[in-house]
């Protein structure tokens, strides 16, 4: 649909989807800072040693969300593959040699580490609820990209095969 709104290009379909992820990403994260403040403190996570621990999980996370959309791109980072834009080949270098899913496990860090700096023990429990979440949609998402660049391999097999 998002093609055909794109007049049938499927790259701006994949752009136009990137902006709209995007964009409601900066809302939620504006949300969820002003869902923070509203909330109540915890002496346990107003100390020098906690704000030490949210900066490092937030530069870090920030590291692996930021590290994993260089490596895979625009196309690669917003759903390229369910508009049919496939990479050569699978991302395996760095962050993908730390983690399967960077974003996801760099994005709840960076959530982490905003509840902690904040030193707001509901934010530690969204972010819990926010892995949940992703961890769901992985179950759903890895056979899904699996199974798209499985076929693109059965077809490449089938092609080299009538050339010989």
């Amino acid at each position: 649909m998002l093609t055909k709104l794109a007049g049938g290009n499927a790259l701006y379909g994949c752009y136009g989807l990137a902006v709209a992820i995007f964009s409601l990403g900066i809302f939620r994260d504006f949300l969820y800072e002003r869902a923070l403040r509203a909330q109540p403190s915890h002496p346990l996570l107003e100390t020098t040693l906690a704000t030490y621990i949210a900066y490092a999980l937030i530069g870090a996370g920030n590291v692996l969300v930021l590290s994993s959309m260089w490596a895979l791109g625009i196309t690669g980072t917003y759903l390229g593959d369910y508009f049919g834009i496939l990479m050569d080949h699978m991302v395996t270098g760095f962050p993908f040699s730390v983690t399967d899913a960077p974003m996801y496990y760099g994005s709840t860090m960076s959530f982490l580490g905003t509840a902690v700096l904040f030193g707001k023990p509901a934010g530690i429990l969204l972010t819990a609820e926010v892995l949940i979440v992703y961890l769901i949609a992985l179950r759903f998402e890895d056979p899904f990209t699996a199974g798209i660049y499985q076929k693109r391999a059965d077809r490449q097999n089938k092609s080299s095969k009538k050339e010989l």
